[in-house]
This record gives structure tokens, sequence and C-alpha cells, in this order.
């Protein structure tokens, strides 16, 4: 296998046939998919592509989206959903198929994979309807506007989450988005921002925020300390009462973001948290940092930020503020570069980059709004934190006991005549094929299973159809490596009871003779 070509956002036309009267139409030639590549924490973990490579529709409703979902080949098919216009309540209806899981009250992106929504032409607003995203992985959402998202009162959505992310989910990047309420909770409005239940590798980059009780949370109580790598850059946050975010465990990088009229509290970092604070600009705010409503620390490491008119409360039993001389108490590592701009430029470039339909415009560190690069390069073949597959030769199989002999599998679809079980069986004649071009297939043990290397085989005359895979610890949802190509890839060793195989891309219809696994 070789070596991946990572953070290549880019979207292939499509034909999906769906009627014109759920309000989706073929992408237009001028239509623009998601740029940019992803930043921050979202780079790790395999990266985050969203529907690149996949299908582009356009849609200009909420069934529009939730058909595009569901009329994929199964739930990890790349595509990539071009919105505008409004998506509220009343085009919004519940669709059903085997690649979606959605509802009628949010946009629902349920237990699915490798998904770009994107605001285009006269723009994308989600009124009074919020995005939810549960048990799913690789998606992006840019250039949208989410507003006066509701827990209470009528109509209500998604808890009262402008976006939502709730159980394992993983590599979430959010871009160029406006989250806006018109209250906090007493008027029917909860977080703009939440995640909780295992979300990680999450970044949140050039948004506006404003107008609300809570800016946003990672982990839904003192014990949910499972969430966590979390990038938050070059947003505003402005008129919020309190979470900016409220951090709960994990690590989160928080970088060049202007923060103005925060009421009661700020970065809340509490229940063992660690926050790096680096060339922020507060102003006209209260308690921006610090452990708040709690007697469980939280720690940060704070360097270049800019404190304006910025006021601090006495430390008390719950209530420990950083100022008003904020001095770091821990240190956090960063695993991924980044270009900082200087906190007392912050405010300008925040001004002209952050929200929907600013032109997605980014900063480079040169405190200089820059037009965002639509084909990013790819990534230092020497940067060690992607997965390296391993340099064996492709065809010499590792050494050692197939582990995939008499274990089990699964997998999210399969063509006619085919079976999961095909790949664990040893003999390269029978093989498996998803319903479609995409798809996955597992090998499962009862009890943990330490592997190391796998090598995939692809049935005779079918060899070159894979063009684009990642190998998950389906337990975990980490991504242990990635690439094109069928052959044999490596990674540190890891104890799993299943492990998959999702094709992402491919040349016609896949066929895997075997999925084999090594320990090493």
């Amino acid at each position: 296998m070789r070596r991946p070509v990572a953070l290549r956002l880019q979207a292939a036309l499509g034909t999906l046939a769906l009627a014109a009267a759920t309000g989706v139409v073929l992408a237009m030639p001028e239509a623009a998919a998601a740029a940019g590549g992803a930043t921050g924490y979202a780079t790790q973990n395999g990266g985050t592509t969203g529907g690149a490579g996949g299908q582009t529709v356009r849609a200009t409703t909420g069934t529009a989206i939730h058909q595009a979902l569901c009329g994929r080949a199964d739930s990890a098919t790349p595509i990539t959903i071009e919105v505008e216009g409004t998506i509220n309540h009343g085009n919004t209806s519940k669709v059903s198929g085997d690649s979606c899981s959605t509802a009628a009250d949010k946009i629902e992106l349920k237990q699915i994979s490798n998904v770009t929504i994107v605001g285009v032409g006269s723009g994308a607003v989600f009124d009074q309807l919020g995005i939810h995203i549960r048990e799913s992985s690789n998606i992006i959402i840019q250039n949208v506007t989410v507003r006066n998202v509701k827990k209470s009162g009528s109509p209500t959505s998604n808890g009262g989450d402008a976006i939502g992310m709730e159980s394992d989910v993983r590599n979430v990047w959010v871009d160029h988005t406006t989250l806006e309420a018109s209250g906090g909770e007493s008027a029917g409005f909860d977080g703009l921002f939440d995640m909780k239940d295992n979300t990680q590798y999450v970044t949140l980059s050039y948004s506006v925020l404003r107008n609300s009780g809570r800016g946003g949370l990672i982990g839904s109580s003192e014990s949910d300390r499972s969430n966590g790598y979390v990038t938050f850059h070059h947003n505003k946050y402005e008129n919020i009462d309190s979470r900016t975010p409220l951090l709960r465990g994990g690590t989160s990088h928080i970088y060049n973001n202007h923060y103005a009229s925060l009421n009661e509290s700020g970065i809340n970092s509490r229940a063992g948290a660690k926050a790096k604070v680096d060339s922020n600009y507060f102003e006209d705010s209260k308690d921006v940092l610090g452990t708040f409503y709690t007697d469980q620390a939280g720690y940060w490491q704070v360097a270049g930020n800019i404190f304006d008119n910025v006021t601090w409360s006495e430390p008390g039993d719950d209530t420990n503020p950083a100022g008003p001389d904020p001095r770091s108490n821990t240190t956090v590592s960063i695993p991924y570069s980044y270009a900082l701009d200087d906190a007392s430029c912050v405010p300008a470039v925040v001004a002209a980059t952050a929200g929907a339909n600013k032109g997605l415009k980014v900063s480079d560190g040169s405190c200089a709004p820059q037009n965002p690069d639509p084909t990013p390069t790819d990534p230092d073949p020497t940067d060690p934190t992607e997965p390296s597959p391993d340099p064996t030769d492709p065809t010499d199989p590792p050494s050692g006991t197939n582990l995939s002999l008499g274990a089990g599998a699964d997998g999210s679809s399969k063509a006619s005549g085919t079976s999961y079980g095909n790949v664990r069986d040893g003999d390269p004649a029978t093989h498996w094929s998803p319903a479609g071009t995409t798809g996955s297939v597992s090998v499962k043990w009862p009890s943990p299973t330490t592997v190391s290397k796998v090598r995939v085989r692809e049935a005779a005359g079918s060899e070159g159809a894979i063009r684009s895979y990642r190998l998950v610890d389906h337990g975990t949802g980490r991504v242990l490596a990635t690439g094109s190509g069928a052959g044999v890839a490596g990674f540190p060793a890891v104890s799993l009871t299943k492990l998959t195989l999702e094709i992402t891309g491919a040349s016609g219809t896949p066929k895997v003779a075997e999925f084999e696994t090594y320990a090493g």
C-alpha cells in the first residue's frame, strides 16, 4: 500500500438520481465544494476529509439532505452535499434507508462517515433546526449559519444545540460557520457547540458564536472525561454568558480567538481538563479563564494573550479565576503545526475571516486574510503524526499466523452472492464485495487480540479496484492506517476485538478475497 495522500478536499461531480421535489438538484459545474484543508486536531487520527472523492449534490431542503445521505450505496460512501437556502422544520422530514438514520426535527448525521455539508450560492441557513452528529466519523460542516435552536418552547430541535456531537464521534471539522441564538436557557436555548460521550479529534475554526447563554462544552458532566483533542482557532465569541468553552477532561488548543462581552465566565477548564491558550484577544469581559462553578480543578498553559478591560472575581470555594495575572499551571504538547497571529491583530483578522459567507478567507500567521487554497498540498511525508504503512513489499506476506482464520466477520453491506466470512476463510477464490463501490468489512475476536499488520488481497481480475481505505479500531474509532491499493500495511501494535477495513474510494466494485491480520 502506498503512503496516504491525506487532507485533499476535492469533490467529483456526480449524478445522484434524486427527485427534484425533495429539493435536490445536480451540482452545477461552478458550485463551490469544501475549500481549504482541515486544521488543528481534526488533522490527527488519520485526518478529516469529509466527502472528498465522492459524489456532489445540491440540496435546498432538509429532506433533500437526508435523501442524499440515504441514497448512498452504504453509510460510508463519500458524499458532498452543497446546501443553498433556508432549512427548517417545514422542509425537513425523516427519510429511511440502509445508509442513514434520520429524524424529522434535526439534520441527523448518525452512524455514518465521509460526509461534507457546505453552504453555497446565496448561503445556507439552518433556522431553528440543529445539526446532530452521533456515532459518526470524518464529517465536515462548512460555510453555514445555524440559528435559534431551542430545547424548550416551540419548535424544539437537537436538545437546543446548534451543532451537537455525542457517542463515539471522531474527526469533525466545523469551519466558517455562524452559530447564534437569541438568549439563554430561560429563553429555551442551550449550547451552540457541544461535544460529549467520547467525542474526539474536532476542530472549530473561523466561526462566529454569539448571543447565547452558553457557547459550548466538552463533556456533559464532571465524570464524562472521554472527550478531547479539540482545537478552537480564529473564532469570534460575542455576547455569551459562559462556556467559551466549558472543558471537562481532555486536551484542547485555543488560539487566535476574539472574545468580546463574555458576561459571566469564559474558558472554564475543570475536572482535569488541560487547555493551551495562545494569543487570544479578550475584551470587555469577566473571568475569561479559570475553573468555575466546581471544586474539581482544570489546568491551562497561557502565552501571548491580550486582556483588554477584563474583570476578575475573587477566588472562592468553587471559583478559581486565572487572573488578574494569568500564569500557566500545566504544559500541553501540540502534535500539529499551526501559524500563530499576534494577539494584537486578532480582532481585525477574525472580523475579516470568521463566519459564514465571508469567502472562506483564512490566516497564515501574517495578520492578513488570505484566500483559501482549494487544493491543499500533501502533508510532509516525514510527518510523524501521520499513520505510516509498513514499507514491506506489498507482494510479500507478513510472517506468522493469520489471525483472521477462524475469527468472526461482519460489515456494512454485501453484494449478492458474497459473504463477509469470505475475507477470513483462507480461500482466495471466494470474496466479499460491498453493495456499492465503497463499504466496510471487519474481522472480530471474542477476546482482545494484538494486531500490528494486515494484508488485503483482492480477488483475481479485480486487482487495483481499491483506491483508498482506512483501517479502524472499531472499539475506539481510532484510524490505525490509511492509504490506497491492496497489499500490506503496518501500524503500532494495538489490542482490539474488532478491526475494520473501510473502503472509501474504488474504481468499480472492489472484491476483497482475504483480509489477513497478523501480530507482527
